[in-house]
């Protein structure tokens, strides 16, 4: 097929844009009235109930005068700042960790922006603010807020709040109602990564509110468990934690020092522990997603920035306190790949502009190149890398339109990073177009497959790292078979360079969670279902075993590709959901003395324990008697992260003894 007309080049940056929320409406299908409602208010008692006011200026009152439903609502007025709203604390009606529906009615009385909008408490105590829902309040009609919602794992003091981009505007809202979500059953279709299994790792891109959701962690379980990548919250700007590295340059004095904190991705790699799916690390250094701070004096955002040197200082710093801290929370866990740099180039081949892409540069502005003044940070950044990462951690230059100009520099950059050993391979983003018809899709399929060979031709590893395929915007089904047909010729084209590809990872899972939701550009639909797209990359494979998704405690259990009925199925996301809490190590077979270390009470010490421990310090394990004894490794009285520490270096032979 032949590209006959220049087309530019549309496709934009990688990043996950999904918020903790997923802002779509639920449809009417999966809504059922007789699901549990957990909260509502309609204000027809005159009460403001649960509903308080966020600053100190606003009033709360209920009015008569205009309603949705019924005669009643409650209206929020002399508002202060935009912020400032109605809100209900949900700490006591819903679960961290788990997925409902909000359902409400609101508006302002003259145009504004009107967002639902949620906060909360990590596990770590620090505060976040994400929106749920954005709508145009624009003639005074009441809007409709239908849309799934998640805490993260762990949150606390968690609210849900309506805010206005204009501060002077009213707002009312009625009919506010908080139900479960129901429970979806997905198909008895054969995992897609068994038609791979003899090919490469198949994965997927999650957040922390994918987990929430029964039906959608059915899907990754069964078809995505090869690899998962955290979609948002490994980026730097969820890492880098700002009040713990004033905190430690206010102590030291040390302002080259970025503090890190995993906080917001732990309920992903929590489950990746769980069930012993590898992770790919995404992603240290990049121009977006980056705290401006991270680059100036005193850690200040509008300050000047630092010099080249003490720059290279901060991201050697951030870049050894990124893997260290990484591999002592979640030592057993396979983090098998790491975007070290992501998206350096141009379409042209050029580096960045200097700047700061929120501000005036616009979206190719670079606070590496900033400092830098061009792209030599690249180097640096790799071996840091090699010097840090963890033992089995391949290294990747990650980057979009990768079939376009900047192919060439990136293949150019590569090799000499090869030469000095600091690269492993290259990740192919493929955010791809199929535009109307296969004509005018972009890239063109042998176009994407001259990109594959020439990375191919390296000598690096290549991994598909983001993949999804946009047909036109709210089109509806009408181009699913043309989707289907360019998936398909993608994904042969991927297959014929099998053995120097070793992941394909889908940027997502459902259209519906997607950060391109209008252009649908993924496997399943909004309801859970195999779009013919996944017909049609199965198209002629047989399927091979593969090992199911399991607790690291257990030994791995390999499946048959073919599975049972439905019916006969327990689903992989039951499972792990329940049986970890509820796991305890007993004391039955207590010996006479403690031995350390050696947790399960088996006579040795090894990985086994170390996960067990693992599991134990997030919660998800209980140790009981002889058991906990031997957890305690460094003989402190108190088992805490410095025995988990003390124990991967006694298996690693950094240390020769456990115990005092």
């Amino acid at each position: 097929m032949n590209n006959s007309k220049k087309i530019a080049a549309g496709i934009v940056s990688a990043a996950m844009l999904a918020t903790i929320a997923s802002a779509y409406s639920v449809p009417s299908e999966q809504v059922n009235a007789e699901e549990d409602v957990l909260f509502s208010a309609d204000f027809e008692d005159g009460e403001l109930g649960a509903f308080s006011r966020r600053g100190e200026d606003e009033t709360l009152e209920v009015i008569d005068t205009d309603a949705h439903g019924g005669e009643k609502s409650l209206c929020v007025s002399t508002r202060a700042q935009g912020w400032n709203g109605p809100q209900v604390a949900l700490d006591d009606v819903i679960k961290a960790g788990e997925q409902y529906i909000v359902t409400a009615y609101a508006k302002s009385e003259y145009y504004s922006q009107l967002t639902l909008s949620m906060q909360y408490n990590d596990a770590e105590g620090e505060t976040h603010y994400d929106n749920v829902l954005k709508q145009d309040s624009k003639d005074g009609s009441w809007l409709e807020y239908n849309t799934k919602f998640s805490f993260p794992a762990g949150s606390t003091d968690m609210y849900l709040y309506f805010e206005s981009s204009d501060a002077s505007v009213k707002i009312y809202v009625d009919d506010f109602q908080i139900t479960t979500t129901p429970d979806v059953a997905i198909e008895d279709l054969t995992s897609l990564r068994a038609y791979y299994s003899d090919a490469f790792k198949i994965g997927t891109a999650i957040t922390p509110s994918d987990l929430a959701s029964k039906p959608f962690m059915k899907l990754v379980d069964r078809h995505f468990s090869g690899s998962i990548t955290v979609g948002n919250e490994m980026k730097p700007d969820y890492v880098l934690n700002y009040n713990a590295t004033q905190k430690y340059f206010e102590e030291t004095g040390d302002d080259e020092n970025p503090q890190v904190s995993f906080a917001q991705a732990k309920p992903v790699l929590d489950y990746c522990l769980k069930n012993n799916i590898p992770v790919r690390v995404h992603t240290l250094v990049w121009h977006s997603q980056t705290p401006e701070w991270f680059f100036k004096e005193n850690y200040d955002a509008s300050g000047e920035y630092v010099s080249k040197e003490k720059m290279l200082k901060r991201m050697e710093n951030y870049i050894k306190n990124f893997f260290e801290t990484l591999t002592e929370l979640y030592p057993t866990l396979d983090f098998y790949a790491c975007d070290v740099v992501n998206e350096a180039w141009l379409d042209d081949g050029s580096p960045r502009r200097p700047g700061h892409p929120d501000q005036s540069n616009g979206y190719g502005a670079s606070d590496w190149v900033a400092v830098f003044g061009d792209n030599s940070f690249i180097e640096p950044a790799f071996t840091f890398a090699r010097k840090y990462a963890p033992e089995g951690c391949k290294l990747y230059y990650n980057d979009y339109n990768e079939y376009m100009n900047k192919k060439a520099k990136i293949v150019e950059m590569a090799t000499e990073l090869k030469e000095k050993g600091v690269i492993d391979g290259i990740g192919m983003q493929s955010h791809l177009d199929a535009r109307q018809n296969m004509g005018s899709a972009f890239p063109s399929v042998s176009m994407y497959e001259s990109a594959i060979k020439d990375y191919v031709e390296t000598g690096l590893d290549v991994q598909i790292t983001e993949l999804d395929v946009t047909i036109p915007e709210n089109s509806g089904d009408q181009y699913f078979e043309h989707q289907a047909e360019y998936y398909n010729g993608i994904m042969d084209a991927i297959e014929k360079y099998k053995d120097n590809i070793s992941a394909v990872v889908f940027w997502g899972v459902t259209d519906d969670a997607s950060w391109r939701a209008s252009q649908l550009p993924l496997i399943f639909d909004s309801e859970y279902k195999a779009k013919p797209a996944f017909y049609s990359i199965i198209d002629g494979l047989t399927p091979g075993d593969i090992p199911e998704v399991t607790s690291p405690s257990e030994p791995p259990v390999t499946t048959p590709a073919v599975t049972t009925s439905a019916a006969e199925v327990t689903t992989v996301s039951e499972t792990v959901t329940d049986a970890p809490a509820e796991t305890t190590t007993s004391s039955d077979s207590t010996p006479t003395e403690t031995v350390y270390g050696d947790i399960d009470i088996n006579g040795h010490v090894d990985v086994t324990d170390l996960s067990m421990l693992s599991l134990y310090l997030i919660g998800d394990q209980r140790l009981e008697g002889q058991a906990l004894l031997n957890a305690d490794a460094d003989a402190s009285g108190e088992v805490n992260i410095a025995d988990l520490a003390r124990l991967r270096q006694y298996l690693s032979k950094i240390i020769d003894k456990l115990g005092k």
